[in-house]
């Protein structure tokens, strides 16, 4: 990234000016990040399910190491409902709060058993009544098991989205509208994916990689970070958080 570039001003900026920029910076994000996708591992929606709310607290590369072993004791609701809890705890011990996350796959599995005949329902308004899921949740399923539109609204997202001057909002599901009405459905999955991977490799929280970043033209925030574009390439990271 040059020297030269300065944090832009977008105090006057209009509606169609801002949706213009947005979408500029999501096509820039799909060319340096092209194997943008979910970095949890699943087979179906029911492990998308669980490994994403195993996964608070936690990192997905941890969860992916518990996940096999996990779903090969209880490969489906009815089988981690009926679960022998020191069995379950015994295996996502790893991840930390292991009490509390046995009992939540407990409970959610329970509820897919009772209330939907062991099957993932393919509705947010469904989703969100299961134990533990929240729009978050919702959305990584929706989007990633079932091919369906979704705003993955996590740490890194709302962190972009505010630093990129497309919302001023904190609560998630405020930004999951004020971002949602920016870009076609069609591109909100990917859209998630693409700013949760900057977040995780450039767009820190404490310490982002200004100078080494590819969207530093349309971003009010830069400077945020070290400008040097040595200083900042030792910033960046080939992957997620570990």
């Amino acid at each position: 990234m040059r020297a030269t570039t300065r944090a832009i001003d977008i105090a006057e900026e209009t509606p169609a000016q801002l949706v213009r920029r947005a979408r500029k910076v999501d096509r820039v994000l799909a060319e340096t990040y092209p194997d943008a996708k979910a970095e949890l591992d699943f087979d179906n929606a029911f492990e998308c399910l669980v490994v994403t709310v195993l996964s608070a607290q936690t990192t997905d590369k941890r969860v992916n190491i518990v996940r096999p072993t996990l779903f090969a004791a209880y490969p489906d609701p009815a089988s981690m409902a009926a679960a022998d809890r020191d069995h379950l705890e015994q295996i996502v011990g790893p991840l930390g709060f292991f009490r509390a996350k046995t009992e939540a796959l407990l409970k959610l599995s329970a509820a897919l058993v009772e209330r939907y005949d062991g099957q993932v329902p393919a509705r947010l308004e469904d989703l969100v009544t299961l134990p533990g899921v929240g729009r978050k949740t919702a959305n990584v399923v929706l989007g990633n098991a079932f091919g369906l539109p979704g705003i993955t609204v996590d740490t890194h997202f709302g962190r972009l989205a505010r630093r990129l001057g497309w919302t001023t909002e904190t609560d998630p599901v405020k930004v999951e509208h004020a971002v949602g009405a920016l870009f076609p459905k069609r591109d909100w999955t990917m859209l998630s994916h693409h700013l949760i991977w900057h977040g995780r490799r450039r767009c820190h929280a404490k310490k982002p990689a200004c100078g080494a970043c590819p969207v530093a033209r349309w971003c009010p925030s830069y400077g945020t970070g070290p400008t040097d574009p040595v200083e900042a390439e030792k910033l960046v990271r080939t992957e997620g958080p570990n």
